[in-house]
């Protein structure tokens, strides 16, 4: 059979083979040329307190846009070692926005892929792209479904551990991108749009304590690091989030320096932290929720977020509802579900760092879950 490429995408859902010579322009062709690419043309809505809001926010929204350039630059070179394409990468970005069903998102990455040329049409791209696509909708949609057996299908498919990582790395950006625009869209009242038919998938079955995290790759040996790599440990290495991880995260070493950049901006707030604690057990995530045993709902949260809710004070319950909210179902997010935190008298500034640590730990927790495995206390 012979092998074709063509250029352009037209759909949100791609396709590797079609038999149309001229496709038509995405839905909004504007969207791939907009000025921040993080907040996707949010920031000029936001006036008055919410303007201070986003200053004071700066070294965290101006390293998510360092990452966002890193892993979807202008041009890609790929090689034996990095074969992920710029196709690859926004398409696996365009997945991750359908399952988060956030509107603005995939207009962004559906103007991205539009004008670039897809795998050709042999066989193995097309396997190569149904386990690239399958994979980042499962991770991205429901963390706990994402075990071994499917990391190994990616390996079988050509995908090297650098690759893997960088992989990852870019379903956790989405999924993280999704939730601070969701958030955002709340504060600004802006009206609520979802895709039909969107599940919202089960919270994460009670899990026990995690007594070590341990990698399913194999992580950066010193001896062959690069001095790049050697950089991003040096820097990272002593960030508790990092601690287990960092060697394996190593393979992809300027989306390390990237990532732990940006925890590193991050206001620790007890709200924050919380937040942070509620998405862990909704995800599934033993690993990251084990880093929370100083929040006194622990215990109770770990059996669940009802539990949690039904001993909570009206501060905490009114957090853990919308981290809750936020987590499971970022595309339905509106105005209404912040109107109990606001009751309580917090600022908007906590708000927003409320939502950065809930979207922050959506993307920790992909990390962990996907690249690694735990063992039971």
């Amino acid at each position: 059979m012979e092998q074709r490429r063509f250029a352009g995408n037209s759909h949100w859902y791609h396709e590797t083979q079609s038999s149309r010579t001229a496709q038509a322009a995405p839905l909004v062709p504007e969207a791939a040329e907009i000025e921040d690419r993080f907040l996707l043309g949010l920031a000029p809505a936001c006036q008055g307190e919410l303007n201070a809001m986003l200053r004071q926010a700066q070294p965290a929204l101006l390293a998510s846009r360092d990452l966002y350039h890193l892993l979807f630059p202008a041009e890609l070179t790929t090689s034996l070692t990095h074969t992920l394409s710029l196709y690859d990468r926004l398409s696996t970005a365009l997945t991750v926005a359908q399952v988060t069903g956030i509107q603005r998102l995939c207009n962004h990455y559906a103007a991205r892929l539009n004008p670039l040329s897809g795998p050709d049409s042999s066989r193995e791209s097309n396997r190569r792209l149904t386990q690239i696509t399958e994979y980042a909708r499962q991770l991205a949609s429901q963390p706990t479904l994402v075990d071994a057996a499917a990391l190994h299908r990616l390996e079988e498919c050509g995908l090297s551990a650098p690759d893997i990582v960088t992989f990852t790395q870019i379903i956790g950006f989405v999924s993280y991108q999704a939730r601070v625009a969701a958030g955002l869209h709340a504060l600004l009242a802006l009206p609520v749009r979802w895709m039909p038919g969107v599940t919202i998938p089960p919270d994460a079955e009670p899990f026990t304590e995690a007594a070590a995290w341990r990698p399913l790759l194999a992580p950066v040996e010193l001896r062959y690091a690069t001095a790049l790599q050697l950089e991003a440990l040096t820097w990272c290495q002593s960030q508790s989030h990092l601690s287990e991880s960092a060697w394996l995260l190593a393979h992809d070493a300027s989306a390390l320096n990237g990532w732990s950049r940006l925890l590193n901006a991050l206001d620790a707030t007890p709200e924050g932290v919380l937040a942070a604690a509620v998405t862990a057990r909704i995800n599934g995530s033993a690993a990251c929720f084990a880093r929370f045993e100083q929040i006194k709902l622990h215990a109770a949260l770990r059996q669940g977020v009802d539990d949690a809710l039904n001993i909570a004070e009206e501060r905490d319950r009114a957090i853990i509802q919308v981290a809750a909210q936020l987590t499971r179902s970022p595309e339905r997010f509106n105005a209404a579900h912040l109107q109990p935190l606001k009751a309580t008298g917090m600022n908007v500034e906590t708000l927003f760092n409320v939502f950065q640590h809930i979207a922050q730990a959506s993307w920790q927790n992909r990390l962990m879950q996907s690249l690694g495995t735990v063992q039971a206390g």
